[in-house]
């Protein structure tokens, strides 16, 4: 390997790429951009040079195939029948992604720092090709393969550089993950390799002939071109999308450009988003890059994070005072006959705030008595718990059976869910924690209408005996007042 002082400045990587890491890959590349359109020996130039891989033409048909580009069309079975029902410059385009992906990705000679980096810039280049491809969707096929392959391969000198692998690209990677900052990371960048990742993209688009959109693209990335803008926009979009608390800020300001650029709303562009996102999904199963998949993230979830970002879980520690505050209005209920609904809250409300959990409600017996379902539910997570926390009675074992059956408190300790699944219908046992919870029967004279429930589900603390003694009182006391308002 070269001395680190001739690790310097993007001709150098571009020629080392080129030459040296990645020549058979180049040189697909190269003769995929060669291809002249409309050249009857186009065809049989672009079937040579995938007849050889039968993994790379069985992905190249799977794609053709897939609903994105065969729109009703009966299957293909033969890249050159592809390249008829499609056009030749669809499918070339294909062939070019199939073989991009396949040369990054299943290179294993890769630590397994490096390789996930590169699996997560892939992945963010992919689904921004999508993005791009969705917002030029109003204009004609080769337009919009061309769009999308520039921004697939808008970032193709960096993962180019990181399929190298090797002691350099290693050490870089690991003074990155030291370096939390990104004007910090690219300071160290340009220091090492004596050039910008930008500079190594625009070097090797250039070296490899990657077409004029995307070297325009590259050098001139304020173009107000809408195939550029577009380009651009995408790439931006992706990398927010994959990490959406790093500048909410420039998130939102993208979203409003993108829109402004397709002349519809920040809703309509993110409905077409999340509809763009399930399609990425799709295809790159299609293309056999399933590794990048936890690396193109779920865009419908992170809108809705958004939208509703979730609230710093608050650790409320047991107050002898709000105690003391709730049982004198459960015994005042008790003298005046009060509201069922009333006592519910009130003695929730004293569990919540006074024993100090992060959860709790009240779960009813079903009309058959086979299931406890949410009634009312406080705290951290309630609308899920309440939509999901389904308890079906099925073993006669359980602690929520035995709790209904002998009429008496259960606080069940610290346990791991396998203990716990059987005493769980569906997939409720995810529910429960493994740090243990309070039940409690819920009672009109001796007849159990459902269970109090409480738990540290969000801080993960676990209960003590004082709890557990003040969680009782609160649910017998309430089971008074339940008896004396029936009367």
């Amino acid at each position: 390997m070269p001395t680190k002082q001739n690790h310097k400045g993007a001709d150098y990587w571009t020629k080392r790429i080129s030459d040296q890491e990645m020549p058979a890959l180049c040189s697909t590349v190269r003769d995929l951009e060669k291809l002249a359109k409309d050249d009857v020996s186009s065809l049989s130039l672009l079937g040579r040079s995938v007849m050889h891989d039968n993994a790379l033409t069985s992905r190249i048909l799977r794609v053709a195939n897939s609903a994105i580009y065969n729109k009703g069309i009966s299957h293909v079975s033969t890249v050159s029948r592809a390249a008829v029902v499609l056009g030749f410059d669809t499918i070339r385009n294909i062939c070019l992604t199939a073989r991009l992906l396949s040369s990054l990705l299943d290179n294993r000679n890769l630590s397994d720092s490096v390789f996930q980096r590169l699996l997560r810039l892939m992945g963010q280049s992919f689904h921004a090709a999508m993005i791009a491809r969705m917002m030029v969707n109003d204009r004609d096929e080769s337009l919009r393969e061309e769009v999308f392959i520039a921004t697939l391969l808008y970032r193709i000198g960096e993962s180019a550089f990181w399929s190298t692998g090797g002691e350099f690209v290693d050490a870089l990677d690991q003074k990155l993950l030291q370096t939390p900052e990104q004007k910090d990371q690219l300071a160290v960048i340009r220091a090492e390799l004596g050039a910008s990742f930008n500079q190594l993209n625009q070097g090797i688009a250039r070296s490899w002939g990657l077409g004029e959109l995307l070297q325009n693209a590259l050098n001139n990335p304020d173009e107000r071109m809408p195939e550029i803008r577009c380009i651009f926009l995408a790439d931006k979009i992706s990398e927010s999308i994959s990490q959406p608390d790093k500048d909410p800020a420039g998130f939102q300001k993208r979203l409003q450009q993108a829109a402004d650029l397709l002349g519809i709303s920040v809703e309509e562009l993110n409905l077409r988003l999340v509809h763009c996102n399930k399609v990425t999904h799709k295809l790159a199963v299609d293309y056999g890059a399933k590794e990048m998949l936890e690396y193109i993230p779920n865009t419908e979830k992170i809108f809705q994070q958004l939208d509703s970002p979730e609230e710093e879980t608050v650790c409320r520690l047991p107050d002898e005072t709000v105690q003391l505050a709730k049982l004198r209005e459960l015994t005042g209920f008790a003298i005046n006959k009060t509201d069922f609904n009333q006592i519910m809250q009130t003695a929730l409300e004293g569990i919540f705030n006074g024993v100090g959990v992060d959860r709790c409600g009240v779960l009813l017996l079903s009309p058959n008595r086979k299931s406890l379902q949410p009634r009312v539910v406080f705290g951290d997570d309630a609308q899920t718990m309440k939509s999901n926390f389904v308890i079906e009675l099925t073993d006669s074992k359980s602690v929520f059976s035995t709790c209904i059956q002998q009429k008496q408190p259960q606080w069940k300790a610290q346990t791991g869910t396998a203990q716990l699944v059987p005493q769980m219908g569906g997939d409720s046992a995810e529910h429960l924690p493994k740090e243990g919870f309070l039940i409690a029967p819920l009672m009109v004279e001796s007849k159990v209408l459902g269970v109090f429930y409480a738990d540290r589900h969000a801080s993960a603390r676990r209960f003590q005996q004082t709890d557990f003694d003040a969680f009782t009182h609160f649910s017998q006391l309430a089971n008074v007042c339940f008896n004396l308002s029936m009367k």
